[in-house]
């Protein structure tokens, strides 16, 4: 759940047998019983596209366990209510790590239907860490910038050169970070969370999360779970793979997805002449990976790059026509123009999603233990890569700092929770950053909750992307708490939106609604 320019935010998980019901972290005082925020001073920051939108910030304490120490800032906004029903605040979250939540706040209110969203406070807000809250991380600018070693350590050389750029990451985050390292998780920002309920003044919160940011929801749940009103999880992490096991599904689950593609590109030969035969047309991609391994486009676009560039497809088939442009123009012209701008839209990273990638470490390091032993990395991302080579070695390099973190490890929380009001969890069958399985297993553990399923949807992030089947039932949910109650594993099914058709215009990405949201959640989870 990554910023759009960050890279590659997935899942992962640990070790079998280290899931304890609350973490010693969580075990601090709460937010409204030992810390008591001012009341946030709202002020108008609208945008052309969100001109209701308004701005506050709140203090909370750094070390949720010494609420009389050091304080940071997290940075807020809302769209306020306007009907005379009022539901509370509902409080929105995109995911990440590290992912901002200032400008989802807006467009989830002007995604919802209107007489909803005017029943509620909607309040984004950036995470400790993250954006406009203060500090913000920034471990190492430019740790993105092209051209990176070949993800795929073909030679001990390249591995080398991997390897030290990754702890050269970790250590530059241990030396600018670590008074803040140890308080930069997922039970500190559940935590954050209730502070900002009792800033507000409210009783309970409604809540809205995205990807990473289900679990972040199903964490403030666990700790808070009188003070959940009503909760919505879209695309859900898997709690019980928090988070290193977890990427190497999530690793064969994208190399299904880049299939998907090459088969939607077959279909659509005419216009990029690129054969009708999916086999071959993946075939060509890794030869187009290999050439660009060896003289990177423009001296931007190498092997990493590329593959950072394909890599929003398996978040959003609405790339798929621009991806499939990029890709014809380079395997059957030579022509590498459009492969640069697409990789500048979809895989260049710019400040934010430095912040957000120091983010994610942050959070994801720290949440759960990881291997220690580059052995064990280099064995497991082995045997996946054999079977599912399109992300396997760029995701494993991704996480990799966090097998040289300089903060120790908690242990992920047990997010079973049968003290909750009906939960509402939204998930598609083949979505590849949260695998289908995660959902069906937090509907498990989330007593009277109800899941959604999108048949054969390929999506992340599928509420208030057009699918009118899926965003009724959230607008019920949102309007009175009704929830679909069912037999089977799902309580209801939603066909998934047709795969797009080729582009007709010179559009740029992010002018659909779909396309919108995807660009708010971001890439990489």
């Amino acid at each position: 759940m990554r910023k759009r320019a960050a890279v590659l935010c997935s899942a992962a998980a640990v070790v079998a047998g280290s899931l304890t019901a609350l973490p010693a972290e969580a075990a601090a005082p709460s937010g409204a019983d030992a810390f008591r925020a001012a009341k946030p001073v709202w002020k108008e920051c609208g945008t052309e596209s969100h001109p209701t939108l308004q701005c506050a910030s709140v203090e909370v304490p750094l070390d949720h366990a010494r609420p009389d120490g050091r304080r940071i800032t997290l940075a807020l906004s809302r769209v306020p209510h306007t009907a005379k029903t009022y539901q509370g605040p509902l409080l929105v979250n995109p995911g990440g790590p590290g992912g901002s939540g200032l400008t989802l706040a807006g467009f989830v209110a002007a995604s919802l239907p209107k007489e909803v969203a005017a029943q509620y406070d909607v309040i984004g807000f950036d995470p400790r860490g993250v954006g406009a809250s203060k500090p913000a991380l920034d471990c190492a600018p430019g740790h993105f910038g092209p051209v990176r070693p070949n993800p795929v350590p073909s030679t001990p050389a390249v591995e080398r050169a991997n390897l030290e750029r990754v702890k050269s990451f970790a250590d530059a985050c241990g030396k600018k970070y670590a008074d803040l390292l140890p308080h930069v998780n997922t039970v500190s920002s559940a935590r954050d969370m209730d502070v900002i309920r009792q800033a507000l003044g409210a009783q309970q919160i409604n809540y809205l999360g995205y990807s990473y940011g289900t679990y972040l929801g199903a964490v403030y749940a666990k700790l808070f779970p009188e003070r959940v009103r009503r909760l919505v999880l879209d695309s859900i992490v898997d709690p019980t793979e928090v988070w290193y096991d977890s990427n190497l599904s999530q690793d064969r689950a994208f190399d299904e997805r880049h299939r998907a593609l090459m088969a939607w590109v077959a279909e659509h030969d005419a216009t990029y002449g690129l054969g009708t035969d999916a086999k071959k047309i993946e075939a060509r991609w890794y030869a187009m990976r290999a050439a660009l391994a060896e003289e990177p486009a423009d001296g931007k676009v190498g092997a990493a790059e590329l593959e950072d560039t394909f890599l929003p497809g398996g978040y959003y088939n609405g790339y798929w026509p621009y991806l499939a442009e990029a890709f014809a123009a380079y395997a059957n012209d030579g022509d590498a123009e459009p492969l640069l701008r697409t990789y500048e839209a979809f895989g260049a990273v710019d400040a934010a999603g430095d912040n957000g990638y120091s983010v994610y470490t942050a959070v994801e390091c720290r949440d759960a233990s990881w291997p220690r032993d580059w052995r064990q990395w280099r064995k497991d991302n082995r045997e996946v890569h054999e079977e599912a080579p399109f992300m396997t070695w760029n995701n494993a390099w991704y996480n990799a700092p966090c097998a040289f973190w300089p903060a120790p490890s908690l242990r992920p929380v047990d997010i079973a929770n049968g003290k909750l009001p009906p939960a509402l969890l939204f998930q598609a069958t083949g979505d590849a950053a949260t695998p289908y399985r995660g959902g069906v297993t937090v509907h498990r553990l989330l007593a009277r909750s109800s899941l959604v399923v999108e048949e054969r949807g390929g999506n992340h992030g599928i509420t208030l992307s057009g699918n009118a089947c899926l965003d009724g039932h959230l607008a019920a949910y949102l309007t009175d708490g009704t929830v679909p109650r069912g037999p089977g594993q799902a309580d209801a099914v939603c066909d998934a939106l047709p795969d797009p058709t080729p582009r007709t215009s010179k559009a740029t990405p992010g002018t659909a609604r779909g396309s919108t949201l995807h660009s708010l959640l971001g890439f990489r989870r």
